[in-house]
């Protein structure tokens, strides 16, 4: 498989944007793709301050953040991307909506290319069931938020041969990533631990064992985590978590990954976490707003 020299990123959210900004500043030119040209605006915005303060804190040279910011192209067109060497998408976390996406995108990308998914827990096997390269498909999931998060979780299909493999872990080093290999199982390896432990944090608080705050508390003075689970849940977004959830239970058929029904309910309320400004906690309340650290 030729060198990388060209990536497509679909979805120009959190983690779109994040993905966009490690290719753009490793050398790689760059499209980000997304219907809604205001996200596009948000995202150019916001990947040009994350890239200034890269620059401001010396973890990158002034002469890169120039260069990436140049090789950054944003566009509401999906077959710009037809250049595209490899095509990530980290759009919503629905297998219907993406099994859509990947159809759309075989027919447009070359036959070469690479299709990835920065799902965290859909079947690759049965989002590569919608195109006619499965064994060009492949998970390529990037913690949140991408740039700063270490680690990039690489998930093989039931037909991802191992030249795409290879290509994918390559460029996630490329990218300055560990990387870790997963079979193709709901959940993978990180959310398969992690998504349990989230819920039955919402259980502790359902039940009333405790208080949000000491729950998170507890968790991050007594195992040393860096974030309490309440507090990273809002991070990721509660529907995320109710998503994730859901294929667990789904995928796995065991009752101890049925979404805590408190979970449920937030995420009916429109309760999803930061990004809607309340979850389990109030982020409009400054004296309610806890202090992540990543």
């Amino acid at each position: 498989m030729a060198e990388m020299k060209c990536v497509g990123v679909v979805g120009a959210g959190q983690m779109g944007s994040g993905i966009a900004q490690l290719a753009a500043t490793s050398g790689l030119d760059v499209w980000l793709m997304d219907a809604d040209r205001d996200a596009l605006s948000r995202a150019t915005a916001a990947i040009s301050s994350s890239v200034k303060r890269f620059v401001s804190k010396g973890l990158i040279s002034k002469e890169i953040g120039d260069d990436a910011m140049h090789r950054l192209r944003v566009t509401s067109n999906l077959e710009d991307l037809s250049s595209a060497d490899i095509i990530v998408e980290a759009i919503v976390e629905s297998e219907d909506i993406k099994k859509k996406l990947f159809k759309d995108l075989d027919g447009i990308a070359k036959s070469c290319a690479i299709l990835a998914s920065n799902t965290s827990s859909i079947s690759i096997t049965r989002l590569a069931s919608a195109t006619k390269r499965p064994s060009q498909v492949i998970g390529m999931h990037f913690m949140n938020p991408p740039p700063i998060m270490k680690l990039v979780e690489i998930i093989r299909g039931a037909d991802t041969s191992e030249e795409t493999f290879i290509a994918t872990k390559a460029l996630a080093e490329r990218f300055g990533k560990t990387t870790v290999c997963s079979q193709d199982y709901a959940g993978f390896i990180v959310n398969r631990i992690l998504m349990p432990m989230i819920n039955e944090a919402f259980h502790t608080l359902y039940t009333g064992v405790a208080t949000k705050e000491d729950i998170d508390s507890g968790m991050k003075h007594g195992t040393n985590h860096p974030m309490g689970p309440l507090e990273l849940a809002d991070l990721i977004g509660l529907d995320v978590c109710l998503s994730v959830m859901k294929v667990l239970h789904e995928g796995l058929g065991d009752s101890k990954y049925a979404p805590c029904p408190l979970l449920v309910q937030y995420v009916d309320a429109g309760r999803l976490g930061r990004k809607r400004g309340v979850g389990v906690y109030d982020y409009r309340k400054a004296t309610q707003k806890p202090s992540p650290r990543l």
